[in-house]
């Protein structure tokens, strides 16, 4: 297949593979698939045991699990993402995200203005 290893940022209108990367996910680290101007959306990837260390952002987020399992932690709660899982988190939220096993997922900021 052809290496998406360097996403350019796609163009509206522009289908987008977000499918599993599958024997791919430990070459692959965490990229952006594209910055609108209200919404940025990223492909994260994590290691098994890796984590995102607890951060908030200005706007809402969703994750979605595409493969492997996420636990999600906030102040108020703790969930675990299986692939096809959605989580939506308020803006300014403390989240912290650690893979439970080799993962990747969709994150979709609100960028605010």
């Amino acid at each position: 297949g052809r290496c998406t290893m360097a996403i350019e940022h796609a163009q509206p209108g522009q289908p987008i593979d977000v499918s599993p990367l599958g024997e791919r996910l430990a070459q692959q680290s965490t990229f952006a698939v594209f910055k609108a101007q209200d919404l940025e959306v990223m492909r994260l990837v994590l290691a098994a045991g890796k984590s995102l260390p607890p951060h908030k952002v200005p706007g809402e987020i969703t994750i979605h699990c595409i493969e492997g399992r996420l636990e999600i932690t906030t102040p108020t709660h703790k969930a675990i993402l299986e692939p096809g899982n959605l989580v939506l988190l308020s803006g300014g939220e403390v989240h912290a995200v650690l893979a439970l096993q080799a993962s990747s997922a969709l994150v979709t900021v609100a960028l605010k203005k």
